[in-house]
């Protein structure tokens, strides 16, 4: 490569070694960015035409060529070339070709520094609402799941022992409030990320675009940086979003978790569709879950990304450093593992059948209804504690004598505990036990269904708010 072929040889004698160039240049993923670079530069173009640096007619002619670039690159008849360094190099390169001298022009009053913080921006900014999207689509298939389910009762786990009988729906809905709280993250963090970097140049800001509030609204954003060495120097943004990315992983591999146990063998909850499911190529009688397993490996991936874009930016001094270029490879990753995952972790879930009379029968193993006992001696002005010892030995008599609960009769009772009566009985039942839990936020089948329909309404203004931008969008 030699020193013409790069933006920044002019007072190099000699052209960068192969060496160099196979370290600087970008990623071939990189070249994503082009029709939000391109989209900044008619911006740009226009921002040049109010300071006098362009006329008119020549600010029309770039952005005519603009958007003919974005069609070919569109087309797939444009492409980057094996000597063109970054996104900012190859557009240049093409635009030259198109207008010769005129294509040189748009350089001015703008660094490759405002533009990478900017082009990455635009990019999640676009992406991160795709991302809700697809996240919806998870949400309401749990939504569809938890619906047909209100009524069906499950063991509940607590260190994934049985504890207390729930909704199957109440379960379900646990996963999809923490996806909530992911949407409404990438929505905090779009705020916090609407501040456009065009107009800080290298750092110093520009002494050529000086109206950059301007450039920030054609692009979508709520105005520019108040700080130019803030704007190119920093990479906050990028780590939130990689935060909220990972916080999103875990929760889909918690999920991912659970349907792995619910599919298997020793659970038989559910089953999952042939189409979302893999087999073994010795065994013929496998049906594994391997969405579940890959989407908690993948999760890997985002909760890494994130690890090294923190530290990434620890300890650099301001403005630019390429050390910053680390946030494309880590941004990128984390959009394209959530783009492959949720679509399929949503199908997997939507499809997946539920054995409700297999999840009443272990809804009383391991004597989930216990608390009932202790509840019921404690509504009959037995101090809890005491109703607490007396239940626990009830578990042991029943242990002792390999009986359920629900098998005991009146003489065992009183064995145990004179206060104890067959009326005790009436809610060893796993849905007397579901249904009397209906405070605010309980299994109760009707406030499962509120809680079900207050989700369905919060997805209203989610699928609202990621479809609404004004941005450019490619």
């Amino acid at each position: 490569m030699t020193a013409a072929n790069v933006l920044w040889a002019s007072r190099f004698r000699a052209g960068p070694s192969p060496e160099l160039m196979a370290l600087s240049r970008s990623d071939a993923s990189h070249f994503r960015l082009a029709p939000y670079d391109l989209a900044a530069s008619v911006s740009h173009a226009r921002e040049l035409v109010r300071a006098g640096l362009l006329t008119q007619a020549e600010g029309e002619a770039i952005e005519a060529a603009l958007a003919a670039l974005g069609s070919e690159i569109a087309a797939g008849t444009l492409l980057p070339a094996d000597t063109d360094e970054d996104v900012h190099t190859f557009l240049e390169r093409a635009l030259t070709e198109k207008l010769g001298p005129l294509g040189g022009k748009l350089r001015a009053g703008r660094s490759r520094n405002d533009q990478a913080a900017n082009d990455l921006k635009l990019y999640l900014r676009d992406r991160g609402r795709r991302i809700v999207l697809d996240l919806l689509a998870l949400q309401e298939a749990l939504a569809l799941q938890a619906e047909r389910h209100l009524e069906s009762v499950a063991p509940g786990f607590t260190h994934l022992q049985p504890a207390q009988p729930v909704s199957f729906a109440h379960q379900l809905l646990a996963h999809a409030q923490g996806f909530a709280r992911d949407i409404a993250r990438m929505q905090d963090w779009d705020r916090r990320a609407a501040r456009s970097p065009l107009g800080a140049a290298a750092l110093a800001g520009s002494a050529i675009a000086k109206q950059p509030e301007l450039s920030a609204r054609e692009l979508g954003y709520d105005g520019p940086c108040e700080n130019s060495i803030d704007a190119v120097g920093s990479r906050d943004h990028v780590a939130e979003f990689l935060f909220v990315a990972a916080m999103m992983g875990v929760n889909l591999s918690r999920l991912a978790e659970e349907i792995f146990l619910w599919s298997s063998r020793q659970f038989r909850w559910v089953e999952l569709d042939d189409a979302f499911a893999t087999g073994s190529s010795i065994m013929p009688q496998k049906k594994n879950a391997d969405i579940a397993e890959l989407t908690r490996g993948r999760a890997a991936r985002l909760v890494g990304g994130l690890g090294t874009m923190l530290t990434a930016l620890k300890g650099l001094p301001f403005a630019y450093n390429r050390d910053l270029a680390e946030d494309k490879r880590a941004a990128f990753e984390a959009v394209d593992t959530l783009g492959a995952v949720l679509p399929a972790m949503a199908g997997m879930v939507r499809t997946m059948r539920v054995d409700v009379d297999e999840l009443r029968r272990q809804a009383t193993d391991g004597f989930t209804l216990a608390t009932e006992v202790a509840d019921w001696l404690a509504r009959r002005g037995v101090p809890f504690s005491e109703a607490h010892e007396i239940t626990g030995r009830l578990v042991r008599y029943c242990e002792d004598r390999r009986i359920g609960l629900e098998d005991l009769d009146e003489e065992d009772l009183a064995a145990v505990d004179a206060r104890l009566n067959a009326s005790v009985k009436t809610g060893l039942t796993p849905e007397a036990a579901v249904g009397a839990r209906d405070g605010y936020g309980g299994t109760a089948p009707r406030r499962v269904a509120e809680q079900l329909a207050r989700l369905r309404s919060d997805f209203d203004g989610q699928r609202a708010w990621a479809m609404c931008y004004d941005g450019p969008r490619y």
